[in-house]
């Protein structure tokens, strides 16, 4: 029996990892895509780059070219759109390459299954920040959007897409609207991995302060591992469709802050700093998601509680910047 096969974007990056592992235990053949860079920058996936069923491949979201070499040539029985420019303050900054990675990237992927390949399944991340401004709370599928930032019209515009050519060409195409999801390979400039990073540093005594913009930011945050199961499990469903993952429980910046330091044994007020250049120009003040349906249509829950998240980033944190002190 030939094994199934499933294409990531953005295989380098958090979710990217934890679905390729996921994949490969599941005795997939993976074909990973990134985007090439002068850095390598595969260290979260460098322990399955020699997997025998794991492959890398260079692509480009805003190359129409490369996409459709890749569908054609492999084929795949499932395709997972993970890339994109995903910092929500940094969209602000280069607006139109983030615009135009989620949004035409989306719709190039689309157009290359569409006409070479239509019988991928094909997985969107959109996100909870689509929601934005909205006054409606916890935020479940058929909630009003309202995006606050470049990086969640984007997403929404790739969010619609998709669901413009399940209706329109009968594309087996879902979307998962993830809430916050973190782990100890979230990029450092995230607030919840610079929160662990630092009161790591700090207990170190490789650091000495914390800066960071606002704390009052209500999120629902849950653990990356989780929400790729999810991701998965909506390909394996017969009737596609969108879902949103999250938690059900929303905490303020300040309290993942406090939760990481009390771990850490730290005080806030001896070491954190507010800095006003780190605030949003226009800031999502709540995102709470209501999985219901995730529960009842992929029997999906998440396993990570807050508290566990917070010490399991720092704990990680803690060894690897203690085992750079001691080389």
């Amino acid at each position: 029996m030939n094994k199934r096969k499933a294409i990531i974007t953005g295989v380098t990056g958090q979710d990217g990892s934890y679905l390729a592992e996921l994949l490969l235990s599941k005795n997939y053949e993976v074909i990973g895509l990134k985007r090439r860079t002068s850095l390598i920058n595969t260290d979260r996936v460098d322990h399955i780059y020699n997997h025998p069923n794991f492959s890398m491949e260079y692509f480009d979201l805003n190359d129409v070219g490369s996409i459709w070499d890749i569908v054609s040539r492999h084929k795949p029985d499932e395709f997972y759109n993970l890339a994109a420019q995903s910092h929500v303050r940094v969209s602000f900054d280069i607006s139109e390459n983030t615009a135009d990675g989620i949004a035409m990237g989306t719709l190039r992927i689309l157009n290359a299954i569409k006409s070479l390949h239509p019988t991928c399944r094909f997985y969107q991340a959109s996100s909870s920040e689509m929601y934005g401004d909205t006054p409606t709370w916890p935020q479940a599928e058929d909630t009003s959007f309202s995006p606050a930032s470049p990086y969640a019209c984007a997403k929404l515009f790739a969010h619609n897409l998709v669901n413009n050519y399940r209706e329109g060409y009968g594309l087996h195409a879902s979307c998962g609207i993830l809430f916050n999801h973190e782990s100890p390979r979230r990029g450092e400039t995230f607030v919840t991995r610079k929160i662990t990073l630092a009161a790591a540093r700090i207990k170190l005594g490789i650091q000495d302060e914390i800066t960071l913009g606002n704390l009052d930011a209500k999120r629902d945050w849950g653990f990356a591992g989780d929400y790729v199961e999810a991701m998965w499990m909506m390909l394996q469903q017969d009737i596609p469709g969108d879902y949103v993952i999250a938690t059900g429980e929303t905490f303020t910046v300040k309290q993942f802050l406090q939760e990481v330091f009390d771990h850490a044994g730290l005080s806030i007020e001896k070491y954190l700093k507010i800095d006003s250049r780190l605030f949003r120009p226009h800031e999502v003040p709540l995102l709470l998601g209501d999985s219901s349906k995730a529960k009842n249509n992929l029997n999906w829950k998440p396993s990570v509680s807050f508290a566990g998240l917070a010490k399991m980033m720092y704990e990680s944190d803690y060894k690897k910047e203690k085992e750079k002190l001691n080389k």
